[in-house]
Formats: structure tokens, sequence, C-alpha cells
């Protein structure tokens, strides 16, 4: 599902709201969520998960070409772990295949 498409459900399930209103709202968590973690906070939804920024410290790699060692700086990525309540609805849908 994509951004548009989560705005469209939601406008239709909510038909008492604008469109341009619930796509104000659902940019708005995403720029929230987008804010806290740019600041190193932790961002949890129950029953979803958990957004976090891990740090990754500097290393020598490798250019896979060449073969040659390169530096690769310190960097802070984006992680995600899902809660307990999508976890067992996930694994529910596989069991049912």
């Amino acid at each position: 599902m994509i951004r548009s498409e989560l705005i469209q459900k939601i406008a239709d399930e909510n038909p008492h709201l604008y469109q341009r209103d619930v796509e104000r709202i659902v940019n708005t968590i995403f720029e929230e969520i987008i804010s806290a973690m740019a600041r190193g906070d932790r961002v949890e939804l129950r029953g979803f998960g958990a957004f976090s920024v891990k740090k990754r410290d500097a290393r020598t790699g490798r250019n896979p070409r060449t073969g040659e060692s390169v530096h690769v700086e310190e960097k802070h990525v984006p992680f995600f772990k899902t809660g307990k309540l999508l976890r067992d609805r996930l694994n529910e849908k596989q069991d049912a295949k």
C-alpha cells in the first residue's frame, strides 16, 4: 500500500471527512514520526511496532567492483521492530494458507 492508497482508504471509511483533511492528517503523522526519529527519539505504536534510529560506526568497506578498500563514514539508519499483535496477525495468515 502506498501513501495515496492509505489516504483514499481512510477517506472512503470516513465520509464525514474531506479527502484534503485526511491527507493533512496522514502527512502530519508521518512528519511527526520523521521529526521524532531525527531528534533520536523512539516512536512506539502499540500493537504495530516501534521506530528507532540505530548508529552504524565508521568502518573500512570494500568496493565490490574493484575490490579496493574504501572508508565508510558513521551513519544513522532507521530501524523498525514489529509489535507482538502485528507479528501474531501475520503468522495467523501464514498458517491459514
